[in-house]
């Protein structure tokens, strides 16, 4: 019974984990097809936005990396499907990462704390972890449960940047969705009525996404700290 259990919290931990970019990517496939009405493509929409909205210092490029906002380039970076093409998934991914562009240019708190930490969690992350390791070591030559102590909270701090920037992301991403991108589209009159709830999923599945990387976070921070109780 109690190994049941284990796995069925496994198979729902991993559902969550996945489920999302499963649903984001059928989501953005599904609306993905060129439709004429719109009169520019993502890239096209994205550089229009930023002009609309007097965010003059903001470019707008290809990538094949995913779309995404740089914020140390001051850049709106969208893959070739979204830059490209004139469909619904194109105008409401760009509007989405012009929405993370406002928050930079609004110096939106949430916003401003996750770039920081960001630049900071991939450092930080491999020194909580090389701390670990040494801690065995630095606690047996000093024979001092006191080292011991400090080093692990010494490393649970640094490792917890990486988590926290995880638990940041999510209402950022909700922000730049239907407190920017949203209004914006309504605002200019860019979709017909009929396209707004297709607008609201892909804004709502582009966000939730962010979901797995925070789940997946917290199940290597909690993998750590079942390390240390040993």
């Amino acid at each position: 019974m109690h190994f049941i259990l284990i796995a069925i919290g496994i198979l729902l931990l991993l559902g969550l984990i996945y489920l999302p970019n499963i649903w984001l990517t059928r989501t953005l496939k599904k609306y993905e097809q060129p439709k004429d009405k719109f009169p520019g493509t993502g890239g096209q929409f994205a550089s229009h936005l930023l002009k609309q909205l007097k965010i003059d210092d903001i470019t707008v490029e290809l990538t094949e990396k995913g779309d995404h906002y740089d914020p140390v380039s001051g850049c709106v970076r969208l893959s070739p499907q979204h830059h490209n093409e004139k469909s619904l998934t194109a105008i409401v991914v760009a509007a989405h990462e012009v929405g993370h562009a406002m928050q930079h240019k609004s110096q939106y708190g949430l916003f401003k704390l996750r770039t920081f930490l960001a630049i900071t969690a991939n450092i930080t992350e491999k020194i909580g972890v090389l701390i670990l390791m040494i801690t065995p070591i630095l606690t047996l030559i000093s024979r001092s449960p006191t080292i011991a102590v400090v080093t692990t909270l010494s490393a649970i701090a640094f490792m917890g940047i990486g988590l926290t920037v995880h638990l940041i992301t999510l209402p950022v991403e909700l922000d730049a969705s239907f407190k920017r991108a949203l209004p914006v589209l309504k605002a200019g009159h860019y979709l017909d009525e009929e396209d707004y709830p297709a607008a609201r999923k892909i804004l709502k599945a582009a966000a939730l996404t962010y979901v797995a990387g925070a789940l997946t976070g917290l199940l290597n921070f909690s993998r750590w700290m079942a390390i240390l109780r040993r």
